[in-house]
């Protein structure tokens, strides 16, 4: 009995609550892409300014949306769960989350008591593809 192999995506379209996620693990220039679409703004990352750490939830793919000097910044993270396509060109329907994180932070560590990092999770549907680049 022969087992047909398995493709795992390479592009992710998502939607959910006025935002818009586009993630390409790869690119004709070989770099991963990121783009983050809210409300008020437009984000697009490549290579290193996207972070990812594989755990057994899945793939966390985290970018900073708003960074500041003195107050803290603003990261973005979208849970990509574990896929399997039929082949290359093929894609299929997920739903996952983005979890939105205020890091609160001030030079003066005495000004911020309890809770440093709030969450806000968007619950995200869309396509994880195998495209060919």
């Amino acid at each position: 009995m022969t087992t047909a192999a398995v493709t795992t995506p390479n592009f992710y379209q998502l939607q959910g609550h006025q935002l818009h996620i586009t993630y390409s693990t790869t690119s004709f220039g070989g770099l991963r892409q990121f783009t983050y679409q809210d409300a008020h703004q437009t984000h697009n990352f490549t290579g290193d300014q996207i972070r990812t750490v594989e755990s057994e939830i899945g793939t966390l793919v985290t970018v900073t949306i708003r960074l500041t000097v003195d107050s803290g910044s603003t990261s973005f993270t979208l849970l990509v769960p574990q896929v399997n396509l039929p082949g290359p060109n093929s894609s299929a329907h997920i739903t996952t989350d983005g979890i939105t994180t205020l890091h609160r932070f001030s030079i003066n560590p005495n000004l911020i008591r309890g809770q440093t990092e709030l969450y806000t999770v968007t619950p995200l549907t869309g396509i994880a593809e195998a495209v060919l680049f």
